[in-house]
């Protein structure tokens, strides 16, 4: 992987990049398509450094069940490192961007749903509605965070603002939001129950295959290797994903509107982060931090987006974090049209207050 340094007008060109108008984020997209092939060799030797490694920790954590249940478990967790990887590849071919072919990329990603608990047809429709609509307030669609914004906030009765905060919350967003998202929601179409046999069938086909995988579990090493090896393989990768597409897209600068303002390019700018992670987390996640370029052209696969972010200078301004800085993230949680930018449920009341300060006594 390309190391990705930056220029010293990084400055000057993060000043560019904020005012990149309509027109002109277009014409970047049009720029980016040059780096839509994949490269075979490329796409395989990701597919064996992800596979391989995951396969050997699997039967690692097997191996240890049968004479140590914390060992198992620690496989199990170490599993889930590359069950993150393994979503993300799911990711890359529900954009058709790993193979030349639309067969091969869903023929993988079908594959691919059964180890991460994602049907495949039904999460690539999801995730499209999701790029074709990030940051547009008229149409905030299943598969999103959703983000209210303060004066929607403040319009709530008290029971619904109340449940928003419970949802915002970080320890059900990141501990028992991914629980009920890929161990129940994944289960069902939800959302999608009439728009088509193709979205029962890729559930009920994922969950057919997953029930045989725990069989097999049970029958080799009981509720044991359920519980202590598959369920913390797939929490870990969950949780893992869910942080990593959340702080990407509810962060501090993050740009929403109300149609006709909004517009799809820039909004894939604007409303979309830059994740300065360490090399390893990069590899774990499979270059998703350049998730400003991915959003402007989702067809690039994972391995050539630090290409593109080098060659393309504009890019480069984009607004960044590193893991350090990403925390703030989970108290961005409501999106002030006054300021423009996303704010915390402290910063409301606050602001609440000091309205209430200003106001004439009666």
């Amino acid at each position: 992987m390309p190391t990705i340094t930056m220029p010293p007008s990084s400055q000057t060109k993060q000043s560019d990049y904020a005012f990149v108008s309509a027109e002109d984020a277009r014409a970047l997209a049009r720029r980016l398509k040059k780096y839509k092939d994949p490269i075979p060799a490329r796409t395989w030797w990701e597919i064996a450094q992800t596979v391989i490694p995951f396969a050997i920790s699997w039967a690692l954590a097997l191996w240890a069940l049968t004479f140590s249940y914390p060992l198992a478990f620690f496989f199990g967790l170490t599993t889930g490192v590359f069950t993150i990887r393994m979503f993300l590849l799911q990711h890359d071919v529900g954009h058709g961007a790993l193979f030349k072919t639309a067969r091969a990329n869903d023929n993988f990603g079908r594959v691919l749903g059964v180890i991460t608990l994602t049907p495949y047809y039904m999460w690539r429709k999801m995730h499209a509605n999701h790029h074709k609509n990030l940051g547009n307030l008229d149409d905030r669609d299943i598969g999103e965070v959703h983000t209210f914004t303060v004066n929607e906030y403040r319009a709530l009765p008290g029971w619904h603002r109340f449940a928003y905060q419970i949802y915002r919350n970080p320890v059900f967003l990141f501990g028992i939001g991914p629980v009920w998202l890929f161990f129940l929601q994944h289960r069902l179409p939800f959302g999608m129950w009439k728009d088509g046999w193709i979205f029962w069938r890729s559930a009920m086909g994922t969950n057919l295959a997953i029930g045989c995988v725990l069989a097999a579990l049970y029958a080799y090493g009981g509720w044991a290797a359920i519980w202590l090896i598959w369920f913390p393989s797939v929490w870990v990768g969950a949780s893992a994903g869910v942080w990593t597409f959340y702080v990407q897209h509810q962060f501090e600068e993050a740009q929403f509107d109300w149609q006709p303002n909004w517009t799809i390019h820039q909004k894939a700018l604007h409303s979309s982060s830059q994740y300065v992670l360490p090399k390893p987390l990069m590899w774990v996640t499979a270059n998703m931090g350049i998730h400003h370029i991915h959003h402007l052209y989702a067809r690039i696969p994972f391995y050539r987006l630090p290409e593109a972010l080098e060659n393309e200078p504009l890019l480069q301004g984009a607004y960044k974090m590193t893991l350090k800085t990403s925390v703030k993230c989970i108290w961005m949680q409501l999106w002030d049209e006054d300021t423009r930018s996303m704010i915390s449920f402290a910063d409301e009341r606050a602001m609440r207050r000091a309205d209430a300060a200003l106001s004439p006594a009666e």
